[in-house]
């Protein structure tokens, strides 16, 4: 056997720096397995140490002496039975650094946290170890920068369709998407010999219905008028379907209560996406930093927000929209035309409100075309944006003596 040289010994004390900020060092790692024996073994080891720090003992080799009191608990250390803590530390995990890397966060940002935003809470139960907290500081902080990007950038925008742009910014979906674009790679199944890296979870089973998902849908009750109620228990609406059931349904739905310990690949990488923003408002400044990532990374992806539009009656909610800032009443007029009598006929046909053109719309009949400039008038009045371009309330979070220019704010939704 090769002896070992004084100088490579003393390489491998030299101290490594874990999750709390502590040194670890070779002799505390061996000692620390020591100190987790039973009373019996650590009674005979204690003799056996004795023995070894003896004067017969050959001064070149070196004495492991065991800790005077206990050692505190590894950072990463878990008391479940699941045990999908990794064994190997963040700073240890080259998929760890490069996804570091590629989301170009400043070195202030430890790879701990960002190893920690990859245990989901349905592969991990301590609140201490997975990215539970995280996800919830997360989500408010994009709830809050979409939500005054798209306030200020399309003041009217009405509220139904202002969910639905956040839900294309920031939902389950938009925010997966994101995860994989940024290389995100999920682990089979969690346990302690997973790659720091690699996003962990307990994945659902095959066949499980959505409802029973953690995070996914409950019991819903059927679309009325193109709306879902909402999923309260406390609701008249939903009461009343409930009283409605049979025993056998009520029997069925209950069992099928979601939050079991399992989720889908999507709602997991959501989670990630939002943990991940939560590291960056704690760890590197504030606001000003997190505002400039979440721009960077969720908003300046594109959104076609002129496609989440659906009138049921544009026409007429065009006339109330005029009676209601004082406008002429809509009067459509034919513009082009051409074969009529043939096959395909194209018309195209204009709004107007007295002598300003509100939209134009084409269509292979002249009913078919109204309705179409009725509608292209209705999104040009709701997709209006300043043209200045007013600044977001955010902007004064780093500095409270910077000018601000408030932006515009509409009078509400047109009811039809």
């Amino acid at each position: 056997m090769r002896r070992v040289s004084r100088s490579t010994w003393d390489s491998l004390t030299v101290p490594r720096r874990c999750v709390c900020g502590n040194p670890i060092r070779l002799n505390d790692l061996l000692s620390s397995s020591f100190s987790t024996s039973s009373s019996s073994s650590s009674s005979s080891s204690s003799s056996q140490s004795a023995s070894l720090a003896s004067p017969t003992r050959p001064s070149s080799i070196p004495t492991i002496r065991p800790l005077s009191k206990p050692r505190a608990i590894r950072p990463f250390s878990t008391t479940s039975s699941l045990a999908v803590v990794p064994k190997l530390l963040p700073t240890q995990s080259a998929k760890l650094a490069a996804l570091h890397g590629r989301l170009g966060l400043p070195n202030k940002y430890p790879l701990t946290t960002l190893g920690r935003a990859l245990i989901d809470p349905t592969a991990e139960p301590g609140h201490h170890l997975n990215n539970d907290g995280l996800s919830n500081v997360g989500n408010v902080l994009l709830g809050y920068y979409t939500s005054e990007y798209l306030m200020v950038h399309y003041p009217r925008l009405p509220y139904e369709i202002l969910k639905a742009a956040m839900d294309g910014y920031i939902g389950g979906k938009a925010l997966a998407a994101v995860g994989k674009e940024w290389g995100v790679e999920a682990a089979f199944a969690p346990g302690e010999t997973v790659d720091p890296g690699l996003l962990q979870f307990n994945r659902v089973a095959p066949g499980t219905p959505l409802y029973k998902i953690q995070g996914g849908v409950g019991f819903n009750i059927p679309r009325k008028r193109n709306r879902m109620v909402p999923n309260f228990e406390n609701n008249p609406s939903v009461d009343a379907a409930l009283l409605a059931e049979s025993p056998e349904m009520r029997e069925a739905r209950e069992s099928q209560r979601p939050g079991q310990d399992a989720t889908t690949l999507d709602l997991a990488m959501s989670n990630f996406v939002r943990a991940t923003v939560a590291g960056v408002y704690l760890h590197s400044g504030g606001l000003p930093f997190t505002k400039q990532f979440v721009h960077a990374h969720i908003l300046s992806r594109k959104l076609d927000i002129d496609k989440l539009f659906q009138f049921e009656q544009p026409t007429r909610e065009l006339s109330r929209l005029c009676v209601r800032e004082g406008f002429q009443q809509p009067i459509a007029r034919l513009e082009k035309e051409t074969g009529r009598y043939s096959r395909h006929p194209v018309f195209i046909v204009g709004v107007y409100s007295g002598e300003e053109k509100l939209g134009e719309g084409q269509g292979s009949s002249l009913p078919e075309a109204k309705i179409k400039a009725a509608i292209s008038a209705l999104k040009g009045w709701y997709l209006y944006s300043p043209v200045s371009g007013a600044d977001l309330p955010s902007k004064t979070d780093g500095n409270p003596t910077m000018p601000f220019a408030p932006a515009v704010i509409d009078v509400g939704d047109i009811v039809s």
